[in-house]
């Protein structure tokens, strides 16, 4: 039996107890930079609080924190505690041993390296901006250097970009919180152009959830990293759901009062909001992208073990900067720029996997059934199905009132993933013994 286990997973070594640590050291601030993060809520206003007023978005921002969390995060990160293992193995009860190579395994390494092109854009824009340069040579010059040299530091693994955060995360939410403060008073001025409550709230679950999908398949690497379940739930309840309400209602609250202030002004861009906070504009721009180091560590990290994990004969330092020059010539292009769309290609990806996870690990009893053979068809189907659920927008000829309800996609998506799953339960190949993964 053990001869039919592929390299990567027969490679695979749990992480220890001894080198696990307490969720405020790992998860929260590893997830809280993520939100932090000014590429999550840059864009966050326009789609959302032109339709709805600031309750119902409020509103959205909370529902889609407990969603990601118990949804999308829970099952993967109890998964990786259980086992002290990352997503590519846990994901191989899934989609099985072989069908792990493609599903979660290199899909996460190449949609990371999208978050690292799109992390390592911002930052080198906002830092353009704050020169007030427009070189292209001087943009190249910056993003290549920015790239490379946190790439390095992410490789040396999520410790290192652990500690960086817990310092890190305070500069975007002190400038997050000043933003807020130079607007505040035109809050109460500003009313939505349109009044559409719920185009406004399922706006908001689309897009936060669009956004944090990949993150919470990663779950299961951040619960390797965890001790016991508590843990992991309170790294997430922090990390995720308080962080998500915190840094994206801030941010659509300054835009809110931005707006409410320059009566006929349409820029719900959250650098216009920024602007507002006087000599410390140019300031925050710098602040800003300085605080894009955790989710660019953070990004080159799961890439890294994504590829270090399924190419274990390549070394990791090679593979990964492989993905990382693709990375910075998708930022140097231009081609990470477009948010919107990456995050529903992202969402569209990631929801059927994390419901086809959590389907998995409730059929297993709360726990992980171990590496099955060969290609598990039940989740390739149920991610195919949810796939395409979750892109129905973007194909021609779908009726629009299909399209609508099928908002917000990637929600939709996660529910067919996991509900088909289950019915294709009795299809899934053989268990192979966990003894076989120590020989």
């Amino acid at each position: 039996m053990a001869t039919t286990l592929p390299d990567y997973v027969k490679a695979s070594v749990p992480n220890p107890s001894d080198k696990r640590a307490p969720w405020y050291k790992n998860t929260f601030p590893s997830y809280a930079g993520i939100f932090l993060w000014v590429a999550f809520y840059a864009g966050l206003a326009a789609p959302t609080i032109s339709q709805a007023g600031l309750g119902v978005c409020i509103a959205g921002l909370v529902v889609a924190g407990l969603l990601c969390f118990g949804l999308y995060y829970y099952a993967p990160g109890m998964l990786g505690m259980q086992t002290g293992r990352t997503l590519y193995i846990v994901g191989t009860s899934t989609f099985g041993t072989t069908g792990g190579y493609l599903m979660p395994g290199l899909l996460m390494g190449l949609l990371q390296i999208g978050w690292f092109a799109v992390a390592t854009f911002f930052a080198t824009d906002y830092i353009m901006r704050g020169l007030h340069q427009d070189s292209r040579t001087l943009f190249t010059i910056i993003a290549l250097v920015w790239a490379y040299g946190l790439a390095w530091v992410a490789i040396k693994g999520i410790a290192y970009v652990a500690k960086i955060a817990q310092f890190l995360n305070w500069v975007p939410l002190i400038m997050i919180i000043i933003v807020f403060w130079a607007n505040k008073d035109g809050i109460g001025n500003y009313q939505p152009p349109q009044s559409d409550p719920l185009s406004g709230f399922l706006a908001m679950l689309g897009i936060v959830i669009g956004f944090f999908a990949t993150a919470g398949a990663a779950g299961t690497d951040f619960g390797m990293n965890s001790r016991n379940s508590r843990d992991v739930v309170l790294g997430g309840l922090t990390g995720i759901t308080l962080a998500i309400v915190v840094a994206g209602g801030l941010p659509i609250l300054s835009v809110a009062g931005y707006l409410g202030n320059h009566s006929g002004s349409t820029d719900f861009s959250y650098t216009a909001a920024i602007t507002s906070a006087g000599s410390l504009g140019t300031v925050a721009l710098f602040l800003f992208a300085i605080a894009s180091m955790i989710p660019t560590c953070f990004c080159t990290f799961i890439a890294s073990n994504s590829f270090g994990t399924m190419l274990p004969k390549i070394p990791k330092m090679y593979s990964t900067m492989a993905g990382v020059t693709i990375g910075a010539i998708l930022a140097v292009t231009g081609v990470a720029a477009n948010l919107i769309g990456f995050f529903t290609i992202v969402g569209a990806s990631f929801g059927p996997i994390c419901g086809a996870m959590a389907a998995d690990y409730l059929l297993a009893g709360n726990k992980w059934s171990g590496p099955r053979l060969g290609i598990n068809w039940a989740g390739y189907i149920a991610w195919a199905i949810g796939f395409v659920v979750g892109i129905l927008d973007k194909i021609p000829g779908v009726p629009a009132g299909l399209v609508n309800v099928d908002r917000p996609e990637v929600l939709w998506s996660f529910a067919v993933g996991f509900v088909v799953y289950m019915l294709l339960k009795g299809i899934r190949p053989p268990v192979i013994p966990q003894e076989e993964l120590s020989k």
